[in-house]
């Protein structure tokens, strides 16, 4: 009798696992989706915000400008994309903002709904604004993807057993807050986690390609900008099978891999 319960439960898990999937655009990799869109956008819409109010937004007007500028294009190009494939629906209540936040940290990221930030610290590297759209499309493309959403998810089937979002946070806050955190970037640590990030690095990688291509960027400037990355970073980069990114050297020899078909969005 237990053997048959035990077994029960494992088809019911599997069934649930089975119909909360959905699928990466342009890759077509089938990957957890537990928490829904809406609830994602509205934890993201009020994250955003409190960031905002926490830190110093640029005054450097010609930089400021450069970031929405780039930020519009690339927007512009991502809803074509998925209009072109049939998957608008899927921006339907995204709320888009590009904002450059003062900071000497060489960083970016984009939350659920296309909130965009750039922090000052990465545009000495970047250096061109073909440069910055490398960053913004790799950042918007793990929105796109929806990778932050499947991290919860399977942050939330390991560490609560599957709760609902709303349930997790009424009972385990704390624990909710470091999934989020975990899911977009904000720590890491070796463990079941890692590998799906280094999975994000190189999908967010590969559709970037395409979103700057489509905005009207050459996608080999993608290459000239992970180099400068890396000279930037030299000596301090923990060895691959650490890190949540690929190696420079990985990355690098992908992203030239994924040029030619990155080619052909390209609009000059």
């Amino acid at each position: 009798m237990q053997s048959i319960s035990f077994f029960f439960r494992i088809s019911l898990v599997s069934l649930f696992l089975f119909l909360s999937c959905s699928t990466v655009p342009l890759t077509g990799r089938s990957q957890l989706d537990l928490i829904p869109s809406s609830t994602m956008l509205s934890m993201s819409y009020q994250q955003y915000d409190d960031f905002l109010k926490e830190n110093k937004l640029s005054t450097n007007v010609k930089q400021t400008e450069m970031v929405k500028r780039v930020g519009r294009k690339i927007q512009k190009a991502v809803e074509q994309y998925m209009a072109e494939n049939k998957l608008s629906y899927k921006l339907k209540d995204y709320k888009w903002e590009f904002n450059l936040v003062e900071s000497p940290e060489a960083n970016a990221w984009c939350m659920p709904g296309g909130k965009v930030v750039i922090y000052s610290g990465i545009l000495p590297i970047t250096k061109t604004e073909a440069g910055l759209a490398v960053v913004m499309g790799h950042e918007i493309a793990h929105a796109i993807a929806r990778h932050g959403d499947e991290r919860m998810s399977q942050g939330l089937l390991v560490q609560t057993g599957g709760m609902a979002l709303s349930a997790a946070l009424a009972t385990e806050p704390e624990t909710t807050r470091q999934l989020w955190m975990t899911a977009f970037g904000v720590g890491s640590s070796v463990g079941i986690m890692l590998p799906y990030s280094r999975l994000h690095e190189s999908e967010a990688d590969q559709l970037g390609l395409v979103f700057m291509a489509m905005a009207g960027y050459d996608p080999h400037e993608a290459v000239d900008f992970w180099e400068r990355m890396a000279r930037q970073k030299k000596g301090q980069a923990p060895p691959e099978f650490l890190s949540t990114h690929p190696s420079d050297s990985t990355r690098i020899a992908d992203i030239k891999a994924e040029i030619p078909a990155a080619m052909k969005y390209y609009k000059k």
